[in-house]
């Protein structure tokens, strides 16, 4: 087995034989990047060697792909993929698409660590953006803040969040973190002060009720200080949270012993300072549905001056910092259900560094894929999706005339199943139309009401196309076909609507010399078509009917039939007519070698036949 210390030195080494001739913007060596990202993950997060090897070796063969990285650990290698296919993304518009781009990062990160790293990689480029041409400085800085801030919110890496928001507020208003930093400095003693004098009057009532509790006492960063003004309107003076104090009181983890505990802190609070009853948000008595339990005051002291106050318990912190509702669910940071477990195994493994617990984490989600144009736009399909619903996701009219694609340069079918990271591209037919197999190869329901949509217009069309055919016969041949006469035939040939009865004579599913036939001699034949029946749906038995047609050798009322060739029924068999699109009707005996097959195929134009009697 490697050791943890070997396996860093050796990946930093062909890192930096790959590199040497490497340098960044400012004319350092290339090799700066990757250690910077190492220290993070180290220093300030703290992962495995695993995960600093695999950065060092990410950045040598996204450098230069030809080198040889192979034999390595298998859970390096991993990593390894998955930083490559993230570094791959391209934004086409980051402020439009950035939920998209976030889901995209997590599920490339088949090892959750992987998107912790890349957090660790954008936040090194942050502290050297200045290093950057101005228009490379602003596409990293709005990526930064629409898709890594946020990611790292969700993880809990707060300082990271707060540095790399700080950062962005500097370069993208700069006038903006001048003034608010050099306000910070200057009340910075004023904070101090008032913090000692809060806390003094309260010490003695705390101690002398037993109330054992840790002070933390924070200062909004200016970026947070930045969106307040904005969102309220106010300057800095007028942010009443710039500075917030929170009690955490130390007791035993039970529901009414912290809630009278915190009530009672809060008692000895509002005694002692005004509160703002307006600003009282009681997260005790009716939790966040995310679980977030804490009381939030706003009071103000003998000078006027604001302070937020918040107390809640150990196991209450505990839960919003590090569990399900942790801190930034409840700061309404925007999150998808089903990333939670994901998230979860990711702070898991963040708290428990050494711990092997690969094989017990949760995937990340497999719901939905992320497939790209030729130009790098981005576009999300359900899982299992066709190159024929990319088609239609890109515009109908593409899809109506889809005839394939080639996926990643090569030629493929319209069923072609796509995968995530695919770059698709439609080849389209003006005379392809949609038909009714389309809809076993898409998933999405976009597709599939498309093609539905299509099919019914097309259905329309054949539907006039007949109609405009039957009245055009029926003119020549000086006949009409009355609604009650018309009805009777769709019902015996199990037709719902007029459309699909005429769509079938416009398509020549029905014949009209059948339907003048049966106009003629209504009770004589009934005419079947050959329209297969609705699939899973039971067949009609047709033989079973009760109209009989009657015959002898001679013929009938100079009905058309004959007899067939394949058994040579003679009068006195027991025979059955089979109704043919072009010859009228053929008489077979029943134990026609044919019989079987007629009889369990078309069923439909079975007809029942008897002998008429000599005379």
């Amino acid at each position: 087995m490697i050791q943890t210390g070997e396996l860093i030195n050796r990946a930093r080494a062909l890192a930096y034989e790959a590199l040497r001739e490497d340098t960044r913007y400012n004319g350092n060596p290339f090799i700066e990047h990757p250690d910077g990202v190492a220290r993070i993950l180290s220093d300030q997060i703290g992962l495995s060697g695993e995960c600093i090897a695999a950065v060092y070796l990410h950045e040598a063969w996204r450098m230069h792909p030809e080198i040889e990285i192979s034999g390595f650990p298998d859970e390096v290698m991993t990593i390894v993929d998955g930083l490559g296919k993230i570094s791959s993304i391209k934004p086409k518009d980051t402020r439009l698409e950035a939920e998209n781009y976030k889901k995209l990062i997590v599920q490339y990160s088949t090892d959750p660590r992987v998107t912790v790293i890349k957090i660790a990689d954008r936040l090194e480029v942050m502290r050297n953006l200045a290093m950057f041409p101005k228009s490379s400085r602003d596409q990293k800085n709005l990526e930064t803040l629409m898709l890594y801030i946020p990611l790292a919110h969700q993880l809990g890496l707060y300082n990271i969040k707060s540095e790399m928001e700080d950062i962005y507020l500097k370069y993208a208003e700069p006038e903006q973190f001048r003034q608010i930093t050099r306000k910070l400095k200057a009340t910075e003693k004023d904070r101090v002060r008032l913090t000692e004098e809060f806390i003094r009057p309260l010490e003695k009532k705390l101690s002398e009720a037993g109330i054992r509790y840790k002070l933390k006492i924070r200062t909004k960063t200016a970026y947070s200080i930045f969106k307040k003004m904005q969102k309220q309107h106010v300057p800095f003076e007028g942010v009443f949270d710039v500075f917030a104090i929170r009690f955490i009181i130390d007791c035993e983890p039970d529901r009414k012993v912290e809630q009278d505990l915190c009530w009672k802190v809060y008692s000895y609070v509002t005694e002692e300072y005004e509160p703002d009853i307006s600003r009282l948000r009681d997260w005790i008595s009716n939790p966040k549905p995310n679980g977030y339990e804490c009381l939030h005051i706003t009071v103000k002291n003998a000078s006027g001056a604001f302070l937020e106050v918040q107390i809640r318990s150990k196991r209450m912190d505990d839960t919003a910092e590090n569990g399900l509702a942790s801190h930034w669910s409840y700061k309404g940071v925007k999150s998808d259900a089903m990333l939670d477990s994901w998230l979860k195994s990711v702070r898991y493994q963040l708290e428990h560094p050494y711990e092997e617990k690969a094989e017990d984490m949760p995937l990340p989600p497999s719901s939905e894929i992320f497939v790209f144009t030729p130009t790098g736009e981005l576009r999300i399909l359900p899982a299992g999706a066709s190159v024929l619903d990319f088609a239609f996701n890109i515009h109908t009219g593409l899809g109506c005339r889809c005839i394939g694609g080639k996926v990643n340069g090569k030629a493929v079918s319209i069923k072609e199943k796509l995968a995530t990271g695919d770059v698709v591209e439609i080849m389209s037919g003006k005379n392809q139309r949609p038909n009714a197999d389309w809809l076993a190869w898409v998933v999405s329901a976009k597709a599939r009401n498309k093609i539905k949509l299509e099919l019914d217009a097309e259905v329309r069309k054949k539907a006039a196309e007949g109609r405009e055919l039957l009245e055009r016969r029926l003119k020549n041949w000086k006949m009409s076909l009355p609604d009650g006469l018309l009805n009777d035939m769709m019902h015996h040939l199990k037709y719902t609507s007029v459309i699909s009865f005429m769509a079938a004579v416009g398509e020549g599913i029905i014949d009209v010399n059948d339907i003048k036939n049966y106009i003629l001699n209504p009770d004589l034949l009934v005419i079947r078509s050959d329209r297969p029946e609705e699939k899973g749906g039971p067949k009609p038995d047709w033989s079973a009917t009760d109209e009989i047609l009657v015959i002898n050798a001679k013929g009938v009322r100079g009905l058309e039939y004959k007899m067939s060739a394949c058994c040579n029924p003679k009068y006195g068999d027991a025979v059955f007519g089979f109704v043919t699109r072009t010859e009228g009707i053929k008489i077979h005996r029943e134990d026609c070698p044919n019989a079987p097959r007629l009889k369990e195929r078309y069923p439909y134009r079975v007809q029942k036949v008897i002998w008429q009697e000599k005379k």
